[in-house]
């Protein structure tokens, strides 16, 4: 990638990084999205048997079409935009003022930091997200019969602010707090071992399958380690039908209520399509994003040096 110039948080660079995450992950997840769709369901689902996932992907589409397995793709794309971009942006905003001293652990830290921010101000787009995904559904043993029908993003926006308050719109964020640590993770990991195929291959810039499989081998760690809170997140983002568990329960009560009716392998349900979607999407996203910002960082850098010549 192109080396672009030392600046603050507010810069036109830290911009780049933003739009260019933005994109990359607006692109991955449109090519993918049918695994996030199987995901959804392995885990809001309780009477869907969690089989193959290309098994489950044919299932949907013999019953819903190819309708079913994109249902909800536009505002998960809009969403996704959104939060990358206020991801990307404050971490490498963040990165800058840390004078970029190249350390994991530095890493880890400033990615949770980021990744707080960037819950705080788009859960309120997942938590509608998530409903609309299995808006229309053909369910199975449905735990949250939703009567509600949204007609999009902003309209799922303005009915749960409006019916179930701040409470609605932030529901999951504890969970989402927590699973900061999941692109914490995912970031330090892809940043230390970025650096070091930099060292491998002698350069800054590395090819894309190089990058595919850092993006990927960085997301598969991350989505292991924290699975199980990704899955109570989102059975508190749609509902649940628990008998005795109140809906906003706590991360600690769903999780142990799964234990107990399910065992520890009920923590892990839908953990297959997970891996695929999320790693493969991860795996995308970062080399769209390392293309993209490399482009714009080498016409700002060009222009630059035009206009120094001048």
């Amino acid at each position: 990638m192109a080396k672009a110039p030392k600046t603050g948080l507010f810069s036109y660079s830290n911009l780049v990084h933003a739009i260019a995450g933005g994109c990359g992950s607006a692109v991955a997840m449109s090519v993918l999205f049918p695994l996030d769709t199987v995901r959804t369901r392995l885990q809001l689902e309780e009477g869907r048997t969690s089989r193959n996932t290309f098994f489950i992907m044919a299932e949907v589409y013999k019953q819903e079409g190819l309708a079913g397995l994109y249902r909800g793709l536009l505002p998960v794309i809009e969403s996704l935009y959104c939060s990358n971009f206020v991801y990307f942006y404050t971490f490498h905003g963040l990165k800058r003022i840390a004078n970029e001293d190249k350390a994991a652990l530095r890493d880890l830290l400033l990615a949770m930091v980021a990744g707080s921010i960037n819950v705080m101000t788009t859960n309120p787009l997942w938590v509608v997200n998530t409903r609309l995904k299995m808006q229309g559904a053909k369910v199975h043993n449905s735990q949250h019969a939703a009567s509600r029908k949204y007609k999009g993003l902003l309209d799922g926006l303005a009915h749960v602010g409006r019916e179930e308050g701040l409470a609605g719109l932030w529901s999951g964020a504890t969970s989402s707090l927590i699973l900061t640590v999941n692109p914490a993770i995912q970031f330090m990991a892809y940043e230390a071992m970025k650096r070091q195929m930099q060292t491998v291959y002698n350069s800054q810039q590395l090819n894309s399958l190089v990058v595919f499989g850092v993006g990927a081998a960085a997301k598969a760690l991350a989505t292991v380690l924290t699975y199980p809170i990704q899955l109570v997140q989102a059975k508190q983002r749609h509902g649940h039908n628990y008998e005795g568990v109140p809906q906003k329960a706590g991360l600690i009560t769903i999780m142990m209520y799964i234990i107990r009716k399910y065992g520890f392998r009920g923590l892990f349900k839908g953990l297959e399509a997970k891996i695929l979607q999320t790693v493969l999407t991860a795996a995308l996203m970062f080399v769209c994003y390392e293309k993209i910002a490399g482009f714009v960082f080498a016409i700002l850098v060009g222009n630059r040096k035009t206009v120094m010549k001048q």
